[in-house]
Order: C-alpha cells, then structure tokens, then sequence
C-alpha cells in the first residue's frame, strides 16, 4: 500500500557564540560566527543534494516492469516509492545507502518487499478475507485527519498517483492483508530472557562507547516491541518464501 509521506525538512543550527573581552572583538567573532554558520549550511546543503543525486541513480523509470508475479506487474513507480522508503531508513541507521553492497542489498529488500506483497495479498484473497465498507472508511477517516482541508488530501493523493476510488482498493487490500497476517500468520511472544539478553549486548554497546545506559525497566517495552517485529518479519519472510516455490516471480531489474 502507498503511503502518502509528507515531506521532511531538515534544519541545522550553528553553533553558539564564544564570548569575548572587547565589545569590538564580540562583534568581529559574532560576524566570524555567522560566516561559519553560513558556509556550514552551504556545505551541508551542497552534501545532501549531492547525496541525493546518488540515491535518485538507483531509481528506475517510472513506467517500467521491475517485476511480474504470477502475471501481475510491478511498476518503477511502486519501486521508486518504496527504495525511497528503504534508503531513509538505512540513513537513519547512521549507514550509507549509496554504496555498491548497500544499494544492492537495498534493491533486494525493495523487490522481495513488493513481490511477498503481492503474493500475501493473493493468499489472503484465497482464503477468502475482506475489508467491509465500514472497515475501508474508518482508515481513510484516520488517513484524512492528517491533513488540514480536504483540498490538502486530494492534492496528496494527486501527488501519490492516486484517486479516491484506487486509494479506497489499496486500503481494502491492506485490511485484507493485515487479517491474514494477524490469523495466519501470529505473532510470537517474546521472553523476559530475550529482552534481557538484547538489553545486555546493548549495555555493553553503550559502556563501549561511553555513552548513559537507561535502566532496563525504562527501555523494556520499546525492547519487547521491536523483538516482537522482528520476530513477525522474519515470520512473514519465511512465509513468502513458501509461497514463492508455488508462484511464478519474473524480476526484470
């Protein structure tokens, strides 16, 4: 399913005043500063449109098949839109997502997320899951109150490539998927043991490098949370797999 992400903009602040004897001399290192500041921005701004000019080269065209599964094409665009998703994610992560071993692992991840997609949705049609209209409107109730107009909305659908009708289809298919998932394939419970153990390596990880540890009992729940995801994601993987020996999955890229 698409996500309608409205765009992050991203600030840098300089660094604050050093005090000085003379009021002249704090002028002079007051306007020293502001050049710093402003060439640091321009730098950081000429790195990040550069940095952008490399992720935009792993993008393919719009209109092109990246991929056919069991007769069904994948477009460049549900691609391009989900890569993007990939390399932001990877940034965050303090990686590189222009480097040959991560942009390759990246187009990976994009392909085998779009094809298990498509091949989750297809089981869970087969098993026979809906969305009821109630369900299908309730989302996109939830989906509208992010924005301030209706007008807002509309223009963020116009930009996603979508209308209401195919917004409405692919919110359908997600409700669909998600009770597949939910039935077919549950998630599992994670121990205190394992919360412990992932708390332990991150300690040391932290004593490592000198930084506050927070206190078990204050991390716990976000601990438990990301295991459980984990644990759900390599769950699904395996899924797909087993549904891939039965599918037929064309990659084009």
């Amino acid at each position: 399913m698409k996500k309608l992400i409205s765009s992050l903009m991203i600030g840098f602040m300089a660094v604050a005043l050093a005090a000085c004897g003379s009021n002249e001399e704090s002028q002079k290192s007051k306007a020293d500063d502001q050049a710093k500041s402003t060439q640091n921005s321009q730098d950081q701004e000429k790195q990040m449109k550069a940095m952008q000019k490399k992720l935009d080269k792993q993008k393919v065209d719009d209109k092109k098949t990246v991929a056919v599964v069991n007769g069904k094409k994948i477009s460049g665009s549900d691609y391009n839109s989900l890569l993007s998703t990939a390399q932001m994610q990877y940034q965050q992560t303090g990686q590189d997502p222009t480097t040959a071993d991560a942009a390759k692992q990246i187009k990976k991840q994009t392909l085998d997320s779009l094809v298990g997609q498509i091949l989750l949705l297809e089981e869970a049609d087969k098993k026979g899951y809906k969305a009821s209209e109630q369900e299908i409107n309730k989302q996109l109730d939830e989906s509208k109150k992010q924005y301030k107009s209706d007008q807002q909305f509309d223009a963020a659908l116009k930009k996603a490539g979508l209308n209401m009708s195919g917004f409405k289809s692919e919110i359908a298919d997600n409700i669909k998927a998600e009770k597949y998932i939910k039935k077919e394939v549950p998630q599992d419970k994670v121990t205190n043991e394992e919360i412990k153990s992932y708390y332990d390596q991150y300690a040391a990880q932290q004593k490592q490098s000198k930084q506050k540890t927070p206190k078990l009992e204050d991390v716990k729940s976000q601990i438990k949370t990301m295991l459980e995801q984990q644990k759900q994601q390599e769950k699904l993987g395996q899924q797909v797999e087993k549904l891939k020996k039965h599918a037929d999955v064309e990659l084009k890229i």
